[in-house]
This record gives structure tokens, C-alpha cells and sequence, in this order.
């Protein structure tokens, strides 16, 4: 056994309604600097919806991730080092700005300079990459709230196998929010998909980052990322990704989009895994299994022979006690209402997900069910949003597991229902589930009414391993107000022009001019 700790998100769908605080908020804090125009280390998509960048779960074509050669063992599903050499010129696996779509801007100037009595100036698009006039056709939220559902979303690769079921009418279609960040996995191919060494996992929480200085701008992270969360910035030649705003969880801070985040749906906290285990578990040969695989891998902080090893291995006795603690570990391990993203990529994700089960309580209503709670069950393969879904979403294609879910969670609102409603209720519903009354209640607990400190268990990083978390470099800051951004170490190419530079509106005092906040039209 070998005890390692890895940093971890746990979203709860349910309360996600889509406002894009956290995209907005990351936005300004991480990727508001020339170069990353068109990159959101957050991003929250409507499914069904083919995402950002389009259809990037299609990994037929983009083929990210791993897969498993004739003799079972792993390898990335790219090719491998002679594949990597012949193509280290031409990536053909890579999107293009036509996938994340052109960003874009307004030419606002031209409405600020117009002349008094001018009738109707407008302000029309231009590229927040040439500055030059566009056609908006494509973006990161373009397709929000199912906007061209009917052309697009038919295109998303979840929706395979279920065009007989899936209607885009208006009275027809589902739809919930699905927010996206760096999984931060346990088996990153992003990090053995780099030729330079420069993409690693820290040892000590598990977060991926790229060493800038050891970057050679290869892109091959890019391709090999299945959810396709590193970028290139094209303005200094390297990889950009989610850093798990490290700078915050190391002074036991949340992430800059859980800290924002509308609905509370995000969980941060600890798990302890065996590290020994994880490439067994991302071998496993049925993709079905990878969940129960990857569960396998995580360890009961509450063993004393867990709590032995980690102390064996070098982590904190305050790590130990967070983990304890993890909300994280308790929605994932303990309670199993959380779900990893596409495991059948074989990266063992780390940011999980409890599917959303919103929509049931119009469909109980529907069908009559409102004065027996134990009915709520019935109406689960109902739902308007399909367990089929998903299930090529979270366990793939494992629909039993989510509907196990499902019913757990309609349990425990069903028990909270009946005790606002003085109804009765059958004995034997949390045994139905595989809980008692008391999991149940905890869960609710969680889920409903977690207090600040329950939702967020990150413990502080310790000052005498800060050489080790960083990486071994020397500097022991995060330079996030330079030119080159976050760890950049260097401005890049110089620009020209009229090139708008960054700007944080989160330090702007609302009075003062906002430096290019309104380009000028026809900049090159």
C-alpha cells in the first residue's frame, strides 16, 4: 500500500442553474490576458450539446485518453513515441479556433466616438484575436440554454444510440447544466502525452500542472487531454490548463469558481488513494467496471492502518484529519451518489458528479404520486432527461449504477417530503437504497444545508514542503499580475499595434478608464 492524497471536486447538477459566475470569475482571476482570448479553464455547457471545443468527447476523432493494446496494457489512444515523433511537426488531432470558436468583442469605440445626433451607431463584432470585423458563428456558450438545439445538440456524441428516444421539440427536449474544469486525474494522459516533461502531478495533492519553463509548446497535452482542458496560449508558445487555483487551496482557500459559485453545488476535500492500485484499476477490461475500479483505489481515512501508512508515507497529520472530514470522499466512497466523468477514457477523473434528478418531481405530480413518497421510484425511468444519457455521461453506459442514484437520491427527498408533510412512510425505503435513516439524514445534511466549512475541507499546505509543491523551482511566489500570466516566467512575443493588453475588472474601481475595454475597430 501506498498512500498518496489527491485534491477533489464533487458538483452537485441539481443546483447548477447555469448563470456562469464561475466561467466569469476564472475567467478574470486565471485567462484575462492576451493569448487566452478564447480559453475558459471553466466552462458550463448545456447538455444534450456537443460542448467546448465542439465535440470533444468524441474521441474517435480527436483520440484523447487511453486505451488498451491486444495484451491488455495501457496505452494512449494518440499512438505512442514513434507515432508522437512522425507527427511532432503536424498534430493532426488537434482542434482548431473553428472548434472553440473565434472570441470575440464589440467595437464599442465606434459608438462612444460617434457624433451627437448620429442615428442608431452600432457597435458590431470583430475578433478579439485579429480585431478584424466577424461573423459570429460559433463560441463557448453558443448553444446555452439549447440556443440551435434542434441543428446542434443532435450532434452531441452522448445522444449516440438514442436518436429513437431523444426529441429536440420544445415539448420534448431536456436539458440541465453541466460546469467543466481540469479533472486533475489519477492517470493523467495529458502528462504522458507531453515530450518535454513538462506537464507533472504534484506529489503532494495531485494537482496537474505545466512547468513553463520546460514547455516547448509541442501541443501534444492538448490532443492527448480527453476533455480537452489544456490550452496554447499562441502569443507565448506554451500549455495553459486549470491549476485547481492553487495559490487559494494551499492557504486552505477554495477554488476561485467554488468560492463564487450561485447554487453552492461544489465540494472540495481530500481523498486518500493507493497509488500501487491505479494502474490495475485503469487496466481494467470492461469500461463498465472502471467506476467500481477507480472506487477500489480510493482508502477509508478512518482505518488505522490507512491512517498508519500516510503518516508512514510523509503526509500530515492534518491532511489525515481533513480527509476524515472530505465531503468529497463522503458523496463518492461512503454515500455513492457521485459519478466520475467518462471513465471509459481510463484517466480515473477526480472531479465527480451527481446526476440530476430535478425534473422527477414533475413527473411525480404528473402521474398522481404526490400523497405516497415510496411512488417516486416508479417515475425515475420516466424522467424526461434518459438514465441512458446519463449513463454514457458518468458510468459508461452502466445504467443500473445511475439508477441506484437516482434512488437514492428520491429517497431521501422523499423522507424529507413526508416529515414536512406529516405523510407516512414505508419502513424498509432506506434499506430499499442500501442506507440507513441516519445515511440518509447525512446525506440530506450535504447535499441541502452544508454550512461553508463542511462544503470546503482543504488543509493548508505545509511552509517547509513549499520547495516540493512548487515543483523544485526557486521562486516561491505565483507572479498572477505579470504580463505572461500565472507562472509564465517571461512576456512573450512583444506585441504590435494596437494589441489590448490584459485587464482584471475585478480590480477596476469603476471609475477610472478601463484599458481596452473598448477596442478599436480595424486593429491588426
Amino acid at each position: 500500500m501506498r498512500v498518496m492524497a489527491q485534491l477533489a471536486m464533487v458538483m452537485n447538477l441539481d443546483k447548477c442553474i447555469g448563470c456562469h459566475t464561475c466561467t466569469v470569475t476564472c475567467k478574470q482571476v486565471w485567462t484575462n490576458r492576451p493569448g487566452l482570448e478564447y480559453v475558459y479553464f471553466n466552462n458550463v455547457e448545456t447538455k444534450p450539446g456537443i460542448g467546448y471545443p465542439k465535440r470533444y468527447e468524441d474521441q474517435e476523432q480527436w483520440h484523447g485518453g487511453w486505451t488498451l493494446d491486444r495484451k491488455g496494457r495501457l496505452q494512449l489512444k494518440a499512438g505512442g513515441r514513434l507515432r508522437k515523433l512522425l507527427s511532432i511537426f503536424y498534430n493532426p488531432d488537434l482542434p482548431s479556433i473553428d472548434d472553440y470558436g473565434d472570441p470575440w468583442t464589440y467595437d464599442y469605440q465606434t459608438v462612444i466616438d460617434a457624433p451627437l445626433g448620429t442615428a442608431n451607431p452600432s457597435a458590431h463584432s470583430i475578433s478579439a484575436l485579429t480585431g478584424r470585423d466577424v461573423k459570429v458563428n460559433w463560441g463557448s456558450n453558443f448553444d446555452d440554454d439549447l440556443a440551435g438545439a434542434p441543428e446542434l445538440a443532435v450532434d452531441d456524441p452522448n445522444l449516440a444510440g438514442l436518436e429513437d428516444r431523444v426529441r429536440m421539440e420544445f415539448e420534448q427536449v431536456f436539458m440541465f447544466y453541466l460546469p467543466r474544469i481540469c479533472e486533475h486525474c489519477l492517470n493523467p494522459s495529458c502528462v504522458a502525452s507531453c515530450p518535454s516533461g513538462a506537464m507533472y502531478k504534484r506529489a503532494d495533492d495531485g494537482i496537474v500542472l505545466v512547468d513553463q519553463d520546460r514547455c516547448r509548446g509541442w501541443r501534444f497535452c492538448v490532443s492527448g487531454c480527453p476533455y480537452k482542458k489544456v490550452y496554447f496560449n499562441h502569443r507565448t508558445g506554451k500549455a495553459e490548463k486549470c491549476t485547481f487555483c492553487y495559490p487559494r487551496t494551499e492557504q486552505g482557500l477554495p477554488t476561485i469558481c467554488s468560492e463564487t459559485c450561485v447554487g453552492r453545488l461544489r465540494y472540495l476535500g481530500l481523498f486518500l488513494y493507493d497509488a500501487d492500485k491505479v494502474l490495475d484499476a485503469a487496466s481494467t477490461p470492461d469500461t463498465q467496471d472502471l467506476y467500481e475500479a477507480q472506487l477500489g483505489v480510493f482508502l477509508d481515512p478512518n482505518n488505522p492502518t490507512v491512517r498508519a501508512e500516510a503518516a508512514r508515507a510523509g503526509i500530515p497529520h492534518d491532511w489525515i484529519q481533513a480527509a476524515q472530514r472530505s465531503p468529497v470522499y463522503e458523496l463518492a466512497v461512503r454515500h455513492r451518489v457521485a459519478l466520475p466523468l467518462h471513465p471509459e477514457y481510463r484517466t480515473l477523473p477526480m472531479v465527480w458528479y451527481i446526476p440530476p434528478l430535478s425534473p422527477v418531481a414533475d413527473v411525480v405530480n404528473a402521474a398522481g404520486y404526490d400523497d405516497n413518497p415510496d411512488n417516486v421510484f416508479a417515475t425515475i425511468d420516466a424522467l424526461r432527461i434518459p438514465i441512458e444519457y446519463l449513463a454514457n455521461l458518468f458510468t459508461a453506459g452502466d445504467t443500473e449504477v445511475v439508477r441506484t442514484v437516482l434512488r437514492k437520491l428520491a429517497a431521501v427527498r422523499a423522507i424529507q417530503r413526508a416529515g414536512q408533510l406529516g405523510l407516512d412512510i414505508d419502513e424498509d425505503l432506506p434499506a430499499s437504497v442500501g442506507a440507513t435513516t441516519d445515511d440518509l439524514d447525512d446525506l440530506y445534511r450535504l447535499l441541502a444545508i452544508a454550512k461553508y466549512e463542511e462544503r470546503y475541507v482543504i488543509p493548508s499546505a505545509h511552509t517547509e514542503e513549499a520547495g516540493v509543491l512548487m515543483g523544485q523551482h526557486e521562486q516561491l511566489f505565483c507572479s498572477l499580475d505579470t504580463d505572461g500570466g500565472p507562472g509564465m516566467g517571461g512576456s512573450g512575443p512583444p506585441e504590435t499595434g494596437d494589441r489590448r493588453r490584459g485587464f482584471n475588472l475585478l480590480n477596476w474601481n469603476g471609475k477610472d478608464r478601463a484599458p481596452g475595454m473598448f477596442p478599436k475597430a480595424g486593429r491588426t
